[in-house]
């Protein structure tokens, strides 16, 4: 039995929050280029618009050891108590340092809790047509393997308890992160139930050539790719891959790291070009009645949470996320 899956009420959206996503080395966190409070400062910008309060937010459960081990192997998830493993794969090299006991309550707690986010929000997009899990998206975490400041496999989690659950029978991933996403590929190599497409600069990191053989469509973009040429490539691929295969879910990772001026996503998007991307994705999923759980991933400018903000109030004003109404179900 898992505590990660539990009904929320009929009042509540499906949007998966909590405070301790949020990460705090003493400090130390602010020598990583990545926004540690990116989650709270998406949730303020929600509430500072009167969009949503915390009675409407759903709070996940910390995913356990039982629960990680349904995809990661049980030697992974021991490496996890070296402080020098988790200070490669968080990318703050004096993290190495700091006691391991403080590593788990600062960094890696947060990071299963948020995990436990992604896990309920599968199951909440299946009920309700649609979820955001206000977090997670760690695309470079696979079984056995972690990096790029990901520790858990949460997307390959997602899926697997679903169809442990016997909830779906196949699913799709849809990466618009400016990163490729070798985790999850790595964990899905050879298995056609799930579709996996992928947009992504092929110039940065990782460069995973084994897991590519994972990705059904594979969109390499070049650095300075720009809005028209975005859109037009994301509109192109994504009809065409939902004519090759009809998902029980959509999985989509919604990095914002593809924002003009990001110092790691080398891309040049602007902040409507991002609005009208997460537009697209839940229209077509409303359009052929896919449910759609969407994740926040990478985005490492302060300003991206108040983008990932607007994005969401915009999904709401043009009718692809509301309030629940059993008739209004997808």
């Amino acid at each position: 039995m898992t505590s990660l899956y539990f009904d929320i009420s009929e009042q509540q959206w499906p949007i998966v929050y909590d405070d301790k996503y949020n990460v705090s080395f003493l400090g130390l966190e602010k020598i990583h280029v990545f926004d540690a409070k990116k989650w709270r400062n998406i949730i303020q910008n929600l509430k500072d618009a009167d969009f949503i309060n915390d009675e409407l937010l759903v709070k996940p459960n910390e995913a356990q050891k039982s629960d990680l081990l349904v995809v990661h192997t049980n030697r992974y998830l021991k490496s996890l108590k070296w402080s020098t493993k988790v200070a490669m794969i968080a990318e703050v090299p004096v993290v190495a340092c700091l006691p391991n006991i403080l590593v788990q309550y600062a960094y890696l707690r947060p990071m299963r809790l948020q995990t436990g986010g992604s896990v309920l929000a599968g199951k909440l997009a299946l009920e309700r047509g649609w979820a955001i899990n206000v977090g997670g998206g760690f695309h470079h975490c696979s079984g056995d393997r972690g990096g790029g400041f990901c520790p858990y496999a949460d997307i390959t989690l997602l899926i697997r308890f679903l169809v442990i659950h016997k909830l779906i029978q196949n699913a799709m991933i849809v990466d618009l992160d400016a990163h490729q996403g070798n985790g999850y590929q790595r964990d899905f190599l050879g298995v056609p139930e799930v579709y996996i497409m992928d947009m992504y600069n092929r110039n940065i990191y990782p460069k995973d050539r084994e897991a590519k053989q994972a990705i059904r469509r594979k969109v390499e973009l070049g650095n300075k790719v720009e809005d028209l040429e975005y859109m037009l490539k994301l509109r192109q691929n994504l009809k065409a891959a939902l004519k090759e295969f009809k998902p029980d879910i959509l999985v989509y990772n919604a990095g914002t790291d593809v924002l003009d001026s990001d110092p790691l996503g080398h891309m040049r998007i602007s902040e409507i070009g991002i609005i009208k991307r997460d537009e697209f994705v839940f229209e077509i999923c409303k359009e052929q009645h896919i449910p759609i759980v969407m994740l926040t991933s990478g985005g490492y400018l302060r300003k991206t949470a108040r983008i990932i903000a607007d994005s969401i109030m915009n999904l709401n004003k043009k009718g692809f996320i509301s309030g629940y109404k059993p008739q209004e179900k997808w």
